[in-house]
């Protein structure tokens, strides 16, 4: 059922631009029966494929040198700029195989235009939206072995750039590379889907307003870390953070965007003010949602409106959404003077349909009518 075109229109043909990659094979790729061994159950971010894609830049030659190599370390002088100034980026997608055996993308325009967004706000240079897909697309063609299939198996993609120059000033590097490595990846939730519980952090904050919280850079997620094990020593799964100045409204959990559903049918999730990540999956949802007939609000939720209806029951499902657990329910808020459930604590109606809608249209089992899906093999 995946017959639809792509939002984006490349420059060139897909085909001429995954061309202009040179490919330099793996002189020891992983055996085929290793392989398979390493694909029956894959953990997150554990085993990587034979092969990265590349390109580097500077300021006198522009982006040059497409290849797609053999995947290894990295060769940094110790004066590296990302090591000391964290100039870096990066993006989280995936590539699934459908029934059919072909492969497909989950719009891949979208994160290429966000990483040009990132990439600005880091003072890194701009990468086109053409290079983008098409190292994801060189990538993925060299290593189609690699992707899985089986229920919610994907490859997971990581493109991502980082300052290369060796140089200690502080100002943007002259220097910088683009890579995109891949790996295998089993259901996020091995047992079947399981609500989560969340720490409401009141003290720590991801970002501010003029920040980076908008970017997607390692920094973001670095800030997280303390906040996440201050959430699982309260036994809590995941953190939540507050807006940065009033500590007073919902904003985004440590690597997800936030939905609250009501008992009307409408869905509110934290607006986009700077400070929040505007998630591929957030926006995907927002669509399915309002196709499905749900008012759908972006606005300030504040934490003590969000409790309140929660207690009184006005409040009926909470989820989280992102590339990695797609759309995860929440079961408990829990904070320092606060622990509740929302209603019986389990999954929502809401929530699963949306997460069921969206995982069959990235699967190909469902029609894909707003041209969401790209075929990379």
């Amino acid at each position: 059922m995946s017959t639809s075109l792509p939002q984006h229109p490349l420059s060139q043909s897909l085909e001429d631009l995954v061309e202009l990659f040179d490919v330099r094979p793996s002189a020891a790729p992983m055996a085929d029966a290793d392989r398979e061994l390493a694909l029956a159950a894959p953990r997150f971010g554990t085993v990587f494929t034979d092969h990265m894609a590349r390109v580097t830049w500077n300021a006198t030659d522009g982006w040059f040198d497409r290849r797609v190599e053999p995947y290894g370390p990295l060769q940094m002088d110790p004066a590296t700029a990302v090591l000391h100034y964290a100039q870096e980026i990066f993006e989280g997608m995936k590539a699934y195989r459908h029934a059919d055996g072909s492969v497909w993308t989950f719009r891949p325009e979208a994160n290429a235009q966000r990483f040009a967004r990132s990439a600005q706000r880091l003072a890194l240079p701009s990468l086109s939206i053409d290079d983008f897909i098409a190292a994801v697309a060189a990538l993925v063609r060299v290593d189609a072995a690699w992707v899985p299939s089986g229920e919610e198996s994907s490859l997971y993609l990581r493109p991502f750039m980082y300052a290369s120059e060796p140089f200690l000033g502080v100002r943007p590097s002259l220097e910088a590379e683009f890579l995109v490595i891949a790996s295998p990846v089993g259901p996020y939730f091995a047992s079947g889907v399981q609500p989560v519980s969340i720490w409401i952090e009141r003290d720590l904050s991801r970002a501010g307003a003029g920040g980076t919280g908008a970017a997607k850079c390692g920094g973001n997620y670095a800030s997280s870390l303390l906040p996440q094990t201050i959430a699982q020593e309260n036994g809590c799964d995941q953190v939540c953070f507050l807006d940065a100045a009033t500590g007073t409204a919902l904003e985004e959990l440590g690597g997800m965007n936030v939905f609250v559903v009501k008992t009307d049918g409408s869905v509110e999730t934290p607006e986009l003010t700077g400070s929040i990540l505007e998630g591929v999956t957030r926006s995907s949802i927002i669509q399915l949602l309002q196709d499905a007939g749900h008012e759908v609000r972006e606005r300030r939720i504040p934490l003590d409106e969000l409790l309140e209806g929660i207690g009184d029951g006005s409040v009926a499902e909470i989820f989280a959404c992102g590339t990695a657990a797609v759309v995860t329910p929440i079961g408990r808020l829990a904070g320092t003077s606060f622990d509740q459930t929302i209603a019986d604590g389990g999954a929502g109606s809401v929530t699963m349909s949306v997460r069921g809608e969206l995982t069959d249209i990235q699967y190909g089992r469902a029609a894909d009518r707003h041209g969401w899906l790209r075929r990379l093999v």
